[in-house]
């Protein structure tokens, strides 16, 4: 835990800049089957990466069911991929995002996991290297010459895939339902196991921030400080510090505070009632 911290705050800290060139792509492409598997989807990987991209605002689209002004101009888009470096040991593996020119435009934080059967190791590994897309307010930019145009999507290419597609649909219906939960299980089709997506758990005691030499400490009505929070070179991104708990990131996204950390290897997400 000593290690990640310092690992995320080097992350945001570094892809200020590819940050706000993501906003000059339109969409993000995934392939149905990435380089580093034999079979399409093969534990899930790809409706996974897609599902956890969409979640954090993106527009993203399979690679064989484009929309025509994206197959006119595949320069709108980011291609991803995933880097694998996995070993006996241990399943590492990051995502990356690239130009039409195979450019890196954007890589994620190294995700890992040490559990031995693939699906699991795979879907934990995915979901940590995907933190490095939390706190982002993507916005296309379109540019002043471009028009608009309608989505189509080839519903005979999506075919083989409509399955898992409902999956991720009904993922995201079941978690909207829970949000006052910490984690939320679900199970994919043909797949006996379960992946635990975090979800924030609501605070709804109010915390007043009291400013500090670099940051803020957190009072509770009591008053007692329960939280400091130290600024980074990012806007409305903080390292926070429980006086009693755990250390990880403070940062707003649609308007609420949030505190995210890992407790042992499970990330978990508070959501921060502050005023300041």
């Amino acid at each position: 835990m000593k290690k990640l911290v310092p690992l995320l705050f080097l992350v945001f800290c570094a892809s200020t800049y590819a940050q706000n060139e993501l906003n000059n792509y339109k969409y993000i492409i995934v392939p149905k089957q990435f380089d580093a598997f034999k079979t399409q989807n093969q534990y899930q990987t790809s409706t996974l990466v897609k599902f956890l991209l969409v979640e954090n605002g993106f527009n993203v689209v399979y690679d064989d069911a484009l929309p025509p002004e994206l197959s006119n101009n595949r320069c709108m888009g980011l291609n991803a991929t995933l880097n694998d470096v996995s070993n006996m040991f241990s399943t590492k593996v990051s995502i990356v995002l690239k130009d039409c020119n195979s450019k890196e435009v954007f890589t994620s934080i190294e995700g890992f996991s040490k559990i031995k059967e693939y699906r699991e190791a795979y879907n934990e590994a995915i979901k940590k290297a995907a933190i490095s897309f939390k706190g982002y307010a993507y916005k296309y930019n379109a540019p002043k010459t471009s028009k608009p145009m309608p989505l189509s999507l080839d519903t005979k290419k999506e075919a083989a895939f409509e399955k898992d597609e409902e999956e991720v649909r009904v993922l995201k219906e079941r978690m909207a339902q829970r949000k006052a939960e910490e984690t939320t299980t679900v199970s994919f089709a043909n797949d006996v196991q379960s992946v635990n997506v975090a979800k924030p758990v609501t605070q709804n005691d109010i915390y007043y921030a009291q400013e500090i030499a670099n940051g803020y400490q957190l009072v509770d009505k009591t008053p007692k400080i329960t939280m400091k929070i130290q600024k980074t070179s990012q806007p409305n991104i903080y390292l926070g510090k429980e006086v009693e708990g755990h250390s990880g990131l403070v940062y707003i996204k649609n308007g609420k505070w949030f505190f995210e950390f890992y407790d042992a290897d499970e990330l978990k997400v508070k959501s921060l009632n502050i005023k300041f």
